[in-house]
């Protein structure tokens, strides 16, 4: 069932991946994984598991039902236990005895978390990848398409949109790096019996907990871990440092898509970005999408930060609290990067209006230009204080800054030399360099790019 606002906050691939019906497929897999585990070593038969195994088809059960009946015994894997023992037992009555042997309700759930994280994991890996390799092409393509660098919402000196998205790309491939290192070395199996011990499994536990996690293709983690919630923290802060990098680069382009800035807009044909008043209107909606669900993970990830101090060896509602942060974290980083993409994917730059908005100052943003040419002859402080009275002067009188720095540096620099080092296309630093460090390439070699000063993808 999709929720009221699912279509904006639960889109893309981890809505599915993280539902009821996914949680309770995990949770369905890790009882018949159990169950192998258990004739893994010896301690039942095959056919025995088997029957186990076969009564965890996830439509055999509802989720509402189990939620509803969770409230008895705080958690929803008590009546799932007790359901699929009904199950097994109408089938292979000897069998029914060992669902759920050795576990612990704990044992069940936080395996499935993580089997839940890694099939949401990977999806949101794919993601990302593709994301970056569009980002990756932008910053190419825009290398040296010189655009207004801005510091405290002001416009500062040039730098090119290639830089900013290859910032935006840098910003994303680490934050995917340190998920990936996440996935592939914090993910755990658990089973670890009511305290952690396997006192029921003596002493064969163990080996049930290897080959129970060998069943799930999960780890084996050195100790159970019921109550050291590292793993848990280090999951929330890999999602949340992937949703801080997305909403990063949503925020920037809301910001460049303004009216008055127009720098980029979002293109997402007929009916898309409009608003239920003004005709007019042409919001960049997936941006604003993304950036909506990535101001939500910060919440989560402190709650989930929170829930680590736990009592004794079963916490009295940390673990509990746990559940759905968890789950909406995965939901709000992936709709976040999902939105992304789509904004990305829509997005249209506009280098002539890049160029329009560095002319707003009349050169004046390359004033640290003009004071570094002049140093050498006057000291860095007389040649700042010459240039700040020229520009002030400038401002203060309306008139062009050209015009007026000539005058105060009459016999200094000559107004065509001036015009030159107030010219922000070539004033861009190493933005270019810092591009092709992200995109592997140098120069504008892609025959299909457009030339700067036209609007473009």
């Amino acid at each position: 069932m999709t929720g009221l606002f699912d279509g904006v906050l639960n889109h893309g691939p981890l809505g599915p991946l993280t539902d009821d019906t996914a949680w309770l497929r995990a949770l369905l897999d890790t009882e018949a994984a159990l169950a192998r585990a258990l004739a893994d070593t010896g301690l039942i038969t095959p056919e025995r598991a088997e029957a186990v195994a076969a009564a965890c088809a996830a439509d055999r059960y509802d989720p509402a039902d189990l939620g509803r009946a969770a409230a008895a015994g705080g958690n929803p894997v008590i009546p799932l236990v007790a359901r699929l023992t009904e199950n097994v037992r109408a089938t292979r009555p000897d069998a029914a005895r060992h669902v759920h042997q050795g576990a612990t309700s704990q044992d069940v759930m936080d395996t499935a978390a993580m089997l839940l994280v890694r099939q949401a994991g990977a999806a949101l890996r794919t993601e990302l990848a593709d994301l970056t390799g569009e980002l990756r092409t932008l910053a190419h393509r825009h290398r040296t398409t010189p655009a207004p660098g801005r510091t405290l919402l002001q416009q500062a000196l040039p730098t090119t949109f290639g830089a900013v998205a290859a910032s935006w790309t840098s910003g994303l491939t680490g934050a995917a790096d340190r998920l990936d290192q996440v996935l592939d070395h914090h993910l755990a199996a658990q089973l670890g019996g009511a305290v952690g011990t396997l006192a029921s499994l003596h002493p064969h536990g163990p080996a049930v907990a290897a080959a129970f996690a060998a069943r799930l293709d999960l780890p084996e983690p050195f100790l159970p871990w019921h109550t050291e919630r590292g793993r848990i923290a280090e999951i929330a802060a890999a999602l949340g440092r992937v949703s801080g990098a997305a909403g990063n680069v949503a925020q920037d382009i809301v910001l460049l898509a303004q009216t008055e800035v127009g720098e980029v807009t979002e293109e997402g044909g007929s009916g898309v970005g409009g608003s239920s008043t003004m005709p007019h209107k042409r919001n960049p909606v997936a941006a604003v999408s993304a950036l909506a669900a990535a101001r939500q993970t910060p919440g989560l990830v402190a709650t989930l930060f929170a829930a680590q101090i736990q009592e004794h060896q079963r916490a009295a509602g940390a673990w509990h609290a746990e559940w759905l942060p968890l789950t909406d974290l995965l939901r709000r980083t992936g709709s976040a990067v999902s939105w992304l993409r789509v904004s990305v994917a829509r997005l249209r730059v506009h280098p002539d209006r890049m160029a329009a908005n560095l002319d707003l100052t009349g050169g004046l943003a390359l004033s640290e230009r003009l004071t570094a040419d002049l140093t050498p002859e006057l000291g860095r402080l007389e040649a700042h204080q010459r240039v700040t009275t020229a520009c002030r002067a400038a401002v203060d009188e309306g008139r062009d800054p050209v015009e007026v720095l000539a005058e105060h540096l009459h016999g200094l620099r000559t107004r065509d030399r001036i015009s030159v080092l107030l010219d922000p296309a070539d004033y861009l630093g190493a933005a270019p360099v810092f591009a092709d460090r992200v995109t592997g390439r140098t120069g504008r070699t892609d025959p299909t790019d457009n030339e700067e000063g036209t609007d473009e993808r």
